[in-house]
């Protein structure tokens, strides 16, 4: 038979290895925990750049410059993770092509960074992606399910929108501000690993939400661009459903998901069409 004994440490929130930390401690790690969390709200909510392009005033911590020369530096790395660069030189002239039309066609043009666009040999993981700065990847898998150059100046246009919003460096500080946030947390609370947990599942939700906003405003400066540099817009929904095609429709539910569900993406797509167009 057991016995209920009184819990000998109280309701103070205990350390390691089961030990009270005692009002005393507790106070200080919290009033630590607090300073903490104050340095990194400062530091984030007050560091914001103007977006040169978009007029939108970012939370960023890097220089247009400091992005370039990361990009420049990671190009190499990413490009090793996807088995290199395409060997097929026609089929990257043609990337370049498209890519350079809609630097030099539109509005980018004026952005300061050099792009480059880059084919990369993957045949299985069917993506594209960007670097802050201005470099842009498209893997051969994706590649060689589009159907037309249309389509190819949709995916770079989306990619180009997420360098022309500086989503990348958005990111890397909002990143940081929730690290932040969760050794605050930990400090306040003494070292409880349930508190460090409750923190990193609220931050990842907080960053899942703020990828898929990302992902729609790409979608709408792909819109954008096309028609700018004369390609057809409908085009990107197309491309819409190779993506979902090659996903074999397994489809998390969007709010699990740091990517819009198919369907929203073309609403806002059509949404897009009908604003830029004039129609």
């Amino acid at each position: 038979m057991y016995r209920r004994t009184q819990n000998p440490y109280g309701n103070y929130p205990q350390g390691r290895r089961g030990r009270s930390l005692g009002p005393g401690r507790f106070k200080m790690f919290l009033f630590l925990g607090l300073i903490m969390f104050g340095y990194q709200a400062f530091k984030y909510f007050t560091n914001v750049q103007e977006n040169p392009i978009t007029g939108e005033m970012q939370r960023v911590q890097w220089t247009s410059e400091q992005e370039i020369q990361l990009g420049i530096q990671s190009a190499p790395q990413m490009a090793a993770q996807h088995g290199g660069l395409h060997p097929d030189q026609q089929a990257q002239d043609l990337v370049d092509q498209v890519g350079e039309r809609l630097v030099r066609s539109t509005i980018v043009r004026k952005s300061g960074y050099p792009y480059d666009f880059h084919l990369l040999a993957d045949p299985k993981m069917v993506n594209a992606f960007a670097l802050p700065g201005g470099q842009v990847f498209i893997t051969a898998a994706l590649f060689s399910r589009l159907q037309n150059e249309d389509q190819l100046a949709g995916v770079l246009g989306h990619e180009i929108g997420h360098v022309i919003h500086r989503h990348g460096a958005e990111r890397m500080a909002k990143s940081g501000f929730i690290q932040g946030i969760i050794q605050s947390v930990m400090l306040g609370s003494g070292g409880d690993p349930s508190m460090a947990q409750v923190a990193g599942v609220v931050g990842n939700y907080v960053n899942l939400s703020y990828g898929r906003d990302q992902e729609l405003e790409s979608d709408d400066w792909g819109v954008r661009l096309m028609l700018e540099a004369g390609y057809d817009p409908e085009e990107l929904i197309s491309v819409m459903d190779i993506l979902e095609e090659a996903s074999g429709g397994r489809n998390v539910p969007e709010f699990q998901s740091s990517h819009p569900s198919p369907e929203n993406r073309r609403e806002m797509i059509e949404e897009a069409i009908d604003r830029y167009s004039g129609r």
